[in-house]
């Protein structure tokens, strides 16, 4: 199971990178999975007379919804001995899709604060919303998959704290967290690069390649994962 973990919180730190790219791209500025930071370009919208300022003030209390409704999802499916990792990986992979499909059918948006674009947007939230729960409540041993702050962080205090530490076993302790950390901040790097050059070439049309991702990581937690673990997962 913790590999699987591993894999998984790489792949999701991949689109964790790459949707918030292209929905701040393609949605004048909407941060689909850094919600917080939406206040900041609130700030700006208004500053500058953009549009978006909509989706922004939206962005919040959907994304909240939407863990609220996360948790308490995997808590009734923990109480019947479901496998609620498979179940709220399978709702991510959906809204994601239903998010690349408003997008493409949609987009693109001039005005982020047309009926078409917010419904656009709030997918886009909705889904990466459950995908920082699913990081909190099952990847507990990974780093987190979106919010990359606390894991540079992470990074500068372990690599400080190796210079001079003589203890051979705290620094493989260091060593050992380095590694999943590094693989995550790797692959969410990559999807941010990824995004900006994927919707150069294709436009919204690259939005397929983080519902392929996640599909792909549905699939690996219902074929390697116990769903008994999956299920006992889930937070009181």
């Amino acid at each position: 199971m913790q590999g699987i973990h591993k894999h998984l919180a790489a792949a999701l730190s991949f689109n964790g990178g790459y949707v918030d790219t292209v929905g701040f791209i393609a949605l004048q500025g909407l941060f689909t999975a850094h919600v917080t930071g939406n206040f900041v370009t609130l700030g700006v919208s208004i500053v500058h007379g953009t549009s978006g300022a909509i989706g922004k003030l939206l962005a919040l209390p959907v994304f909240i919804a939407t863990v609220g409704l996360t948790h308490i999802a995997a808590r009734q499916l923990n109480k019947r001995n479901l496998a609620s990792l498979h179940v709220l990986l399978t709702a991510h992979v959906v809204l994601l899709a239903l998010f690349a499909a408003a997008a493409i059918v949609f987009g693109p948006f001039s005005d982020a604060d047309s009926t078409f674009a917010l419904l656009t947007g709030m997918l886009g939230v909705a889904a990466m919303a459950i995908q920082n729960t699913l990081s909190r409540q099952h990847l507990k041993t990974a780093p987190p998959t979106t919010l990359m702050t606390g894991n540079v962080t992470q990074v500068a205090i372990d690599l400080f704290a190796l210079i001079g530490l003589k203890d051979e076993q705290e620094r493989t302790t260091i060593r050992t967290r380095l590694g999943p950390i590094g693989a995550n901040l790797l692959g969410f790097t990559v999807g941010c690069i990824g995004a900006a050059l994927a919707y150069l070439a294709v436009g919204l049309w690259s939005l397929l390649l983080p519902v392929a991702v996640a599909a792909w990581a549905c699939t690996a937690a219902y074929k390697g994962a116990d769903p008994a673990m999956s299920a006992s997962a889930a937070v009181s």
